[in-house]
């Protein structure tokens, strides 16, 4: 073998380990679907909204003795809009998201009809209403609705929350929020809010 071939024998397998060498670049699975952020597209999500008030207090207001421990402690009357199509019952969430030990629950109320437009005040606190709708456990122990009631010289917002699904809850009587919060995941296809505030 000559001098020129031997040496283009040893360039060649000189290139071969310098290659061999150099790290290669690895690309991992989350960085192969990862697109540059001017053409990253955002799923457009598009959330329905109910109105939901009472004729007892505004947005933001006090809530009334009435519907509070001072006084007969019944529930105020609330009413809302024309819900999405396909709603098939509505469920209603009373909490205090400033209590003293993390959020206390006032009144769990579900499988409203999905005609129901308006709750008349003074709800009765048996477990099923004539409606069919069953109401929950609220914090105070009881089945139904228990106002507000906070430690005297605080100030603590309550908030009134409406959401139309698509379907009944398939639970008991005496349900906590956090199980109704729990089979309701999925099939919310609208939700309202009214805060009022209470101080004794």
């Amino acid at each position: 073998m000559g001098h020129l071939a031997v040496f283009f024998l040893l360039l060649g397998v000189s290139s071969l380990v310098m290659a061999g060498c150099e790290p290669e670049e690895v690309i991992t699975p989350e960085e192969e679907t990862i697109l540059p952020a001017e053409e990253a597209v955002m799923p457009e999500t598009e959330e329905a909204v109910l109105s939901l008030s009472s004729s007892a207090f505004e947005e933001g207001e006090k809530i009334p003795v009435r519907y509070t421990c001072d006084g007969e402690d019944v529930s105020p009357p609330l009413t809302w809009s024309e819900p999405p199509s396909g709603t098939n019952s509505f469920v209603l969430i009373v909490d205090d998201p400033d209590a003293p030990r993390g959020v206390f629950t006032h009144w769990v109320l579900f499988n409203l009809p999905p005609d129901s437009r308006e709750l008349p005040e003074d709800i009765p606190v048996q477990a099923q209403l004539l409606s069919g709708a069953l109401q929950g456990r609220n914090d105070f122990g009881r089945t139904g609705y228990g106002g507000p009631c906070p430690p005297a010289g605080s100030l603590h917002r309550y908030r009134f929350v409406l959401y139309a699904l698509d379907q009944p809850l398939d639970l008991p009587a005496g349900a906590s929020k956090n199980q109704v919060l729990e089979y309701m995941e999925g099939h919310i296809l609208a939700q309202g809010q009214l805060m009022g505030t209470y101080q004794r």
